[in-house]
Formats: structure tokens, C-alpha cells, sequence
């Protein structure tokens, strides 16, 4: 029983896929049904008879009648088969065939594609031709008053365009006769190769304008404004000659006539229509001659420079010569008195080279002034060149006058300095003479006796010949260091004994009342007798600061060491 009713089921769902499946091949049916008809409804007819508002011969004709054809096959031949493979689809599904019915509908598919694009070709070859026509008729119209623009300007402006007149003009007629020729092709329904004939035309058109439009400037400037400027500058330059310019070496008159001569054959080169050397030719001549006249003006700069500042150099020059000469003199007699370094004498050698180098210079600029083939130019540099070296020996000249003042004052200095250590000593030495202190301490004699064998010494040195300052120097620097430390010492020994002195006197007043205070006392004056100044006045000081602690502030606020 279970077996009957699987069964059953099976049957029943076979039976409704069937129908299922007929039902679509059904519905793509009537799609494609739809297609066709929309195909078949379409007005193919009409959008192509649009091309019989043109000329129906030639080409035109040629591309209508292969248009036609098309459609015809399609209306006639591949929509009725269509039709046919549709039936059979629906009689595969019916009998249940469906793989049958799936073919005659992706063959349906197939061909209605097909014709669509069949269709969308004719469509846009339709449009092109259309379109090329509008266009073409478009540009025909402009072209034709623009040439007869072109033809009135070179007949009204005929003395603008030289020998090149008959050349424009022929090429102008040229044009108009490929526009007549554009017509006789449109009337002969040749739209394509019209066309194509008016894009050509178009193009030679334009350029032929530009070339118009540019010729007579380019021309002007061949013919008249670079001669005038040609001209204008040979005839400056042999003013310039004239005013005494040296200006022969810049080889400009004969670059100047070679260039006349160029320009001479642009004229005919662009009167026959070769334009692309003067295109080239113009803006270079244009710029060599602005560059004539930078080289023109900076020579006369030049001489001006020259005229003004020569006399002026050669007197500066015998001047730095005389300076440098008494300097000289000067030098060697102190060279007598004084000793010179290595150094110091390559020096002064170096800057006589130097001074004889810019008198000879000077002398061949002299010579040169006077002699024609040499630029202002040249001649400028080199005075330049002259002041620049005379500024450096006149500050190697001023360094050599300052050394020989230092020289002169740094004796002086040396022999004051000598001088003042030495009366420093002398009061010093005096001061302690004077004093009451019981003695000092041989090394304190010894620095003394130091001092002045430094000072001595130094003072030799200063009177030796020649004079080496730089050994001057060195001994004075040693003299003062060891006088200034000599004198320190003495006065802080002086210091010393006397506030040792006035401590030991104040502490007194407390030696009945405090015998420590009196042992301290007693091993302090020992000490005093001893020269040991101020180790005394420690022990002294320590032993008051502990009976009254702020006595030793107090003296020594109010007490003066004697001078």
C-alpha cells in the first residue's frame, strides 16, 4: 500500500512540474513574441527616409539602398523565422519536450539580438551621415567668406605683403576652387568624401589665415624695422669710433653688414612663403642687438670710468710710492736700534714686491692708454684690478707704521714700567726701615734682592742693540710678577708685626688677672722677637678672643696700620 501511494505522489509531481516548466517556456514565448512584434512595429522605414532630404546619388544612394536591403531581410527572411522556431518551441513544451522547446528559443534569442544590432548600425551610420552633412554644410558656409576676407585684405593691404601678394592669392583661389569642388561632390550625393575634402580645406584655410594675419608684421620687421636697426647702430658705432670709442675689437660692422645681407635674402625667402628660418632669424637678430648695445654702452661706460679715474690712480700710486719709501727708510734705521723678526722682515719684503709689481702694471697701463687696440673695457678691469691691490698694500703699509709706533711706545712703556717697580721698591724697602718691627726673615731679603736683579736685568735688556722687544717682554713680565709679590709679602709682614704689636700692648691690661693670658703673652712677644709675625699674632689673638672675645674685631676697626 505504501508503494501505491509513492507512487501516486510521484505522478502528481511530475505532473505539476510539467506544467510548470510548460508555463515557462509559455511566458518566454510571448516575451520574445513581444520582442519581435515591438521589432516588427518599429519605424525603421521613416527614420531611413530621412536621408532622402540629401542628394540620392553616389554615395547616398549607395548606403540607402544597402540600408533598405537589411531591413527588408530582416521584415522578410529572420523575423518569419522567428515566428516558426516560436511554434516549434510551443509544440516541444507541449509534448513535454522541453530541451527541444529550450534550443528554438535560445536560436529566437539569437537572432532577435542580432537584428537589434543590425539595426543600431543602420541607425548610427544614419546619423553619421546626417551629422557630417550638417557639419560639413556648416563649415562650407564659414569658409566661404572667410576666403573672401582673406582675398579683400591682401588686395587692400597689397604693399603690406611684398612679391608674396600673388602667392596668397593663388593659394586663396586654390581653396575656393576645393569649395566649389565640395559642392560638385554634395550634389553628386559623395557626402563622405566631401567631408573629408572640407576638413582639408578647413585646415589650409585656417593656416592660410595665420600666415596672412602674420606675414605683413614679420615682413615689416625684415624688411624695415631690423634695417632701420641695422642701420641705426653701424652709423653709432662710427660715431663712437669717431669720439675715440675702442671699439674695433667687438667686430661688430662686419657682423652688422653680414647681417644686412641676411636679412636682404628673408625678404625673398619669406616672399615665397618659407617662413620658418625668419621665425627663427627675427628674435635671435632682435636679441644680438640689444646685446650690441650693452657691450656699446658698457664701453663707453668704460671710457668714461677710465677718463675719470686714470690721473687719479697714477697720482695715488706715486703717493703710495713716497709713503712706502720713507717707511722703508724709517724701517732700516730702526732695524738698527731694534730686532726684527723672520717674519717681520719677509713681511716688508713681500709689500716692496707688491708696490714694485703695481708700478710696473701701472706702467704698462700707461702704455696701453695709448694704444688704440686696446678696449676701455680691458682697461677698466685692470684700474679696478689697480685700486682693489693699492687698498690691500695701503692696509699691509698702515700695519707696518703701527708695528713701528708699538715698537716705540712699547719701550717706552717698558722703560716707565722699570721705573715705577723700581720706586716701588725703593718706598717699600724704606717703609720697612722705618718700621719698629725687630727684624725679618731672610727669604723676605731675598725676594727683595730678586726684584731688583729682575728689574736689572730687564733694564739691559731694554739697552741692548739692537732692541729685541719680544725679550723685553718676557723679562718685564717676569720683574713685575716677582716686584709685585715682593711687595705684597713685605707689606702683609708689616701688617702683621703691627696688629701683633697692638694686640699684645691691648692684652696687657689682663695679665695680673689671667696668668694663661700671660703665658700666651709671653710665648707671643717670643715669637714677635722671632720675626714670626704673624704666627704670633694668632697665638696673641686667641689667647685676648678668650678673655674678651670681641676685642680683636673692635681693633681692627678702629686701628691703621702706619704708612
Amino acid at each position: 500500500m505504501p508503494y501505491i501511494i509513492g507512487g501516486i505522489i510521484l505522478i502528481i509531481a511530475l505532473i505539476i512540474l510539467g506544467l510548470i516548466m510548460r508555463k515557462r517556456v509559455y511566458d518566454e514565448v510571448d516575451r520574445l513574441e513581444s520582442w519581435k512584434m515591438d521589432i516588427s512595429n518599429r519605424n525603421v522605414s521613416e527614420e531611413l527616409a530621412k536621408v532622402k532630404a540629401l542628394n540620392l546619388s553616389g554615395e547616398t544612394q549607395e548606403k540607402f539602398e544597402s540600408w533598405k536591403e537589411r531591413w527588408d531581410h530582416i521584415v522578410t527572411k529572420e523575423l518569419p523565422d522567428t515566428e516558426e522556431a516560436l511554434f516549434d518551441a510551443e509544440e516541444g513544451a507541449d509534448r513535454y519536450r522541453f530541451n527541444k522547446a529550450k534550443q528554438h528559443l535560445q536560436r529566437v534569442e539569437a537572432i532577435l539580438s542580432q537584428v537589434e544590432d543590425k539595426i543600431e548600425a543602420m541607425f548610427r551610420e544614419l546619423d553619421e551621415l546626417l551629422a557630417s552633412e550638417e557639419e560639413a554644410r556648416k563649415q562650407a558656409e564659414a569658409l566661404q567668406p572667410a576666403l573672401q576676407t582673406l582675398k579683400r585684405m591682401i588686395s587692400q593691404h597689397r604693399h603690406q605683403y611684398g612679391k608674396a601678394d600673388v602667392r596668397f592669392e593663388t593659394a586663396i583661389a586654390e581653396q575656393i576652387t576645393q569649395l566649389a569642388t565640395y559642392h560638385s561632390l554634395i550634389e553628386s550625393g559623395n557626402y563622405f568624401e566631401a567631408n573629408q575634402l572640407i576638413t582639408d580645406v578647413k585646415m589650409k584655410t585656417e593656416s592660410l589665415e595665420a600666415e596672412i594675419e602674420a606675414f605683413p608684421q614679420a615682413y615689416k620687421q625684415v624688411k624695415q624695422d631690423l634695417p632701420s636697426q641695422v642701420a641705426d647702430l653701424l652709423g653709432g658705432i662710427r660715431e663712437m669710433k669717431q669720439d675715440g670709442y675702442r671699439i674695433h675689437h667687438l667686430g661688430f660692422e662686419d657682423e652688422l653688414k653680414a647681417e644686412k645681407e641676411r636679412l636682404d635674402l628673408l625678404i625673398k625667402q619669406l616672399e615665397a612663403g618659407d617662413t620658418e628660418e625668419t621665425n627663427l632669424v627675427i628674435p635671435a637678430l632682435e636679441s644680438r642687438i640689444k646685446e650690441m648695445y650693452q657691450l656699446l654702452e658698457n664701453e663707453a661706460v668704460a671710457k668714461n670710468y677710465v677718463d675719470s679715474k686714470f690721473e687719479q690712480y697714477v697720482h695715488a700710486v706715486e703717493k703710495k710710492t713716497e709713503a712706502y719709501i720713507k717707511t722703508k727708510e724709517e724701517v732700516d734705521l730702526l732695524r738698527e736700534s731694534y730686532f726684527f723678526t723672520d717674519n717681520d722682515v719677509e713681511f716688508h719684503l713681500k709689500l716692496e714686491t707688491k708696490i714694485s709689481r703695481l708700478i710696473k702694471q701701472l706702467e704698462t697701463m700707461q702704455l696701453e692708454i695709448n694704444d688704440e687696440l686696446v678696449s676701455h673695457a680691458k682697461l677698466k678691469e685692470e684700474l679696478e684690478a689697480g685700486f682693489r691691490e693699492l687698498s690691500a698694500i695701503e692696509e699691509e703699509h698702515e700695519a707696518i707704521r703701527e708695528k713701528i709706533k708699538t715698537l716705540r711706545k712699547d719701550e717706552l712703556e717698558a722703560k716707565e714700567k722699570i721705573a715705577d717697580m723700581r720706586q716701588k721698591l725703593y718706598d717699600v724697602n724704606r717703609k720697612l726701615q722705618k718700621s719698629n718691627i725687630p727684624g725679618v726673615q731672610q727669604e723676605v731679603w731675598q725676594l727683595v734682592e730678586e726684584s731688583q736683579e729682575k728689574t736689572s736685568r730687564t733694564m739691559e735688556v731694554l739697552e741692548a742693540h739692537p732692541l729685541d722687544m719680544a725679550e723685553v717682554r718676557t723679562h718685564l713680565q717676569q720683574a713685575e710678577e716677582v716686584t709685585n709679590a715682593t711687595i705684597e709679602q713685605i707689606e702683609h709682614l708689616l701688617e702683621q708685626a703691627y696688629l701683633a704689636e697692638v694686640v699684645i700692648q691691648y692684652s696687657n691690661r689682663y695679665r695680673s688677672q689671667y696668668p694663661m693670658l700671660a703665658a700666651e703673652m709671653a710665648e707671643s712677644e717670643k715669637l714677635f722677637r722671632e720675626y714670626q709675625y704673624e704666627q704670633a699674632l694668632e697665638r696673641a689673638a686667641r689667647a685676648l678672643q678668650d678673655i674678651e672675645p670681641k676685642a680683636l674685631e673692635r681693633l681692627e676697626k678702629h686701628i691703621k696700620v702706619p704708612s
